[in-house]
């Protein structure tokens, strides 16, 4: 069964879950503490994460910041829990690059959904075939991906994505089959995400940064060619 650790301050909130994750075949792991949290993601070796973000101790910005410089965490998938529903708090949660963000109250049952759909997301097929294209070049046994023979520091995510544009440069890619190819579903509330990803992902390319357009009316494209 997959381990969710699950980081809530709120003892109610973090036992209901824990309820309806066992009850779903999960085991959950709990933590009431940005500290401890951390502690037990680093050795816990859970299949995803669930932070809340308002924490004692180390709030969950600072956790997130921490799971992602350690090696045996920097890949483990990240639910953000929140009360904060502002547009720009769950933009600003999913640009620091949380798989998905989740604003409190909120409904077990999409939370489980959530939860699935990102780690199927996580099991689907990441690409696994040697790819070079331009600058770039993939290494799919690390799963490392290089800019002029320099390593890119990408997420899982961040590396399907950049992946996909790559076997089909100078083409536009559709926002509805990026959206399916690198996160396994699509709809009109993940279109933001898509967005988020690839701002990210342009903060990444360094001087190449321009070589990643927007196609209007239609989604984005890789050009390898001459960059205006």
């Amino acid at each position: 069964m997959s381990r969710i650790l699950v980081i809530e301050d709120e003892t109610d909130i973090a036992e209901l879950i824990a309820l309806h994750l066992q009850r779903d075949g999960f085991t959950p792991i709990l933590a009431h503490d940005g500290i401890s949290g951390l502690a037990l993601a680093k050795t816990g070796e859970p299949a995803l994460i669930l932070l809340d973000l308002m924490l004692p101790g180390m709030d969950g910005v600072r956790v997130f910041k921490e799971l992602r410089r350690d090696p045996r965490t920097i890949h483990t998938p990240v639910i953000m829990l929140t009360a904060r529903a502002q547009t720009e708090d769950r933009v600003a949660g999913l640009e620091l690059g949380a798989d998905d963000y989740v604003t409190k109250p909120f409904s077990p049952k999409e939370l489980l959904l959530r939860i699935k759909a990102v780690l199927k997301r996580g099991a689907a097929a990441t690409p696994r075939t040697s790819l070079t294209a331009g600058p770039f070049r993939f290494d799919p046994t690390a799963l490392q991906a290089y800019a002029d023979q320099a390593a890119l520091d990408l997420t899982i995510t961040e590396y399907k994505l950049l992946h996909h544009l790559c076997e089909r440069a100078d083409l536009p890619c559709d926002r509805t089959d990026l959206l399916r190819s690198v996160w396994g579903y699509s709809d009109a509330a993940n279109s933001r995400t898509l967005d988020t990803h690839i701002k990210r992902l342009r903060g990444k390319l360094g001087p190449h940064a321009e070589r990643l357009e927007t196609a209007r009316g239609t989604g984005y494209l890789l050009r390898l060619g001459t960059v205006a």
